[in-house]
């Protein structure tokens, strides 16, 4: 399934990457969620997933901790989730 939030979701770098792939909920929100943690707002998260679970637990991680979900895209099997850190 390939969910892209902004088109010019490619143009935006990523300051920070985490693989996360090979784990299973809820590791990858929880290592993402830290991360975030120690991030300044406006800032970008990439992240790379591939449990199934990941792009609706990233979707509702942002909606519920204020951060903005710029794309969610999936690439040979692996997620690719960015976020930008909310305030």
């Amino acid at each position: 399934m390939t969910n892209p939030v902004d088109p010019a979701s490619h143009l935006q770098k990523a300051d920070i990457s985490l693989d996360l792939t090979g784990l299973k909920c809820p590791l990858p929100v929880l290592k993402a969620r830290r991360q975030v943690g120690m991030m300044a707002a406006g800032t970008v998260l990439e992240i790379k997933a591939d449990d199934p679970a990941a792009p609706l637990d990233f979707d509702h991680f942002c909606e519920t901790s204020g951060h903005r979900l710029i794309a969610s895209e999936t690439i040979a099997g692996v997620f690719h989730i960015t976020i930008e850190v909310g305030d």
